[in-house]
């Protein structure tokens, strides 16, 4: 577990075990240089505990990395909760769960993330004030689709250098609200597209809506189109599809896209190019610190456009150093984190205004 977190550079590691409720929660914070971290709340099954660790570990660190390239004063935070096989009472386990982020005095703000809703948001809201993403705040998802689309505009612009989307083929694998938007998007934008998701009704209404060709989920990685959009989980470009791609572009929402970095290497080396992905998919992360602290929607739009000026930097700099993006993302992201060092920040704590109309339950609660 040490070794995992020294190779992360993890700050911090915390877990919750409450067996009235059945939680079992894993909260890893990775950095609280610029802030307090910020991250959404997995829900999912896990075949054991060191696969969350993993996950909660490897999510944080990619969290950090997109705070700082977004230049969003935020750290770096996941939690991973383990879904019990048969969930007894959703609330009593998010109360819990609440209490749980409530005992880290305002080091981690949680957020919606895969298996959670807004409504799940608005119970850990009943006992801390450290989220966000509930009911009244909003879906951070169409501002991660709207950083995404603005992504793939600065990857056509710069691999195919066309300034437009009419007739671009984009495939888009996992159609969430996430991938349904970014299909809605780039549809009335002019793109041709092409989609897959292990769910055949979303596929049916997505086809139906935007005139897309649904494909099967095993044919997605060689499939023969300008951009591929992966929007479900992580791990797409590994070791048995880095051979299969035939796109020109790889520009996504979904987290940590490379099983390991060195395919981002082999990306580069095959002329495809790939937009990181802690640097595209920072919208909805742009979207709840900035709402959090009260910003206008106008500022909050600009800052998530600002995604595809942060990319189009990012492939200019690869071009000329014949680097690979991802490499050159993270010395980024790196140079913001740690060449001074990686202390908390004087305001990693207890500055998260209240969110308007949510009352604290919990007597403990730290104003």
């Amino acid at each position: 577990m040490f070794d995992l977190m020294q190779q992360v550079r993890l700050c911090d590691l915390h877990f919750k075990h409450d067996p009235h409720t059945g939680l079992k929660a894993i909260i890893a914070i990775h950095s609280t240089k610029h802030g307090p971290a910020l991250g959404g709340c997995r829900f999912i099954e896990y075949p054991n505990t060191d696969q969350a660790v993993k996950d909660a570990a490897l999510l944080a660190k990619g969290m950090s990395y997109k705070a700082a390239l977004a230049d969003i004063p935020q750290g770096g935070g996941k939690a991973v909760i383990m879904k019990p096989k048969n969930l007894k009472d959703r609330r009593a386990l998010f109360e819990a769960f609440g209490d749980f982020i409530e005992e880290l005095g305002g080091r981690y703000l949680t957020a919606v993330d895969s298996g959670t809703t807004s409504d799940d948001m608005d119970i850990i809201a009943g006992r801390t004030r450290f989220v966000t993403s509930t009911t009244l705040s909003g879906n951070p998802s169409p501002y991660t689709a709207q950083g995404v689309v603005a992504g793939i505009k600065s990857a056509v612009k710069h691999r195919l250098q066309r300034t437009d989307m009419q007739d671009i083929h984009v495939a888009i694998q996992g159609l969430g609200s996430v991938g349904q938007s970014v299909a809605e998007h780039l549809a009335k934008a002019g793109a041709r597209l092409s989609v897959t998701d292990i769910d055949a009704e979303k596929v049916e209404a997505v086809c139906d809506q935007f005139k897309a060709t649904p494909i099967a989920p095993e044919d997605f990685f060689s499939l023969d189109c300008d951009v591929l959009t992966p929007c479900a989980l992580g791990n797409v470009v590994n070791a048995s599809t880095i051979s299969q791609f035939n796109c020109k572009v790889i520009a996504g929402s979904a987290n940590n896209q490379l099983s390991d970095e060195r395919w981002g290497h082999a990306l580069h080396e095959r002329n495809i190019l790939y937009a990181p992905d802690f640097a595209i998919n920072a919208g909805g992360l742009i979207f709840a610190s900035m709402h959090h602290r009260h910003m206008d929607d106008s500022a909050i739009a600009k800052q998530v456009d600002h995604i595809g000026v942060t990319l189009s930097d990012i492939f200019t700099q690869s071009e000329h150093s014949q680097q690979a993006t991802n490499v050159i993302a993270n010395k980024l992201a790196e140079a913001k984190l740690y060449i001074r060092g990686n202390q908390a920040s004087p305001h990693s704590q207890h500055q998260w205004p209240q969110e308007k109309g949510h009352a604290v339950s919990n007597p403990h609660a730290v104003h």
